[in-house]
């Protein structure tokens, strides 16, 4: 397959499968004329990094789980360790977002949104009292 082929096939778009490939994800072939050509292993690959990117994981998190999927002999519990520590990292950027949010709808309450030149929005930013 070249690679819009299997860019069609993955969901995924020709620059970032070049991408993949650049940081070492996939090694497609080369034909004769020096054109990537992408095998069915690259596609199944393709897909399963469009997955695991879908939610959030790293591209070094995505090598590693690559790695202990190609890995027949691998444990389920490096695979859920692995995923518990990104399931971690996302609670912790809901909470930073949700006082993030919760901050920011503070200030936005307590601005009159009028004519006025004073603003407590600006005012709290001044004085990094955010």
């Amino acid at each position: 397959m070249n690679i819009s082929e299997v860019a069609e096939r993955s969901g995924l778009p020709s620059k970032t499968i070049r991408y993949y490939e650049d940081v070492g994800l996939i090694a497609p072939g080369r034909s004769a004329n020096g054109y990537r050509s992408f095998a069915e292993t690259d596609l199944h690959k393709l897909a399963f990094l469009g997955r695991a990117r879908s939610l959030g994981f790293t591209i070094d998190e995505c090598r590693r789980l690559l790695a202990l999927y190609e890995d027949r002999g691998r444990a389920s519990a490096d695979v859920k360790k692995l995923a518990e520590g990104h399931l971690e990292d996302i609670d912790r950027k809901i909470a930073e977002l949700t006082e993030m949010r919760r901050t920011l709808s503070h200030l936005v309450h307590c601005c009159a949104g009028d004519g006025r030149p004073d603003c407590p929005i600006l005012e709290s930013l001044a004085k990094g009292a955010v």
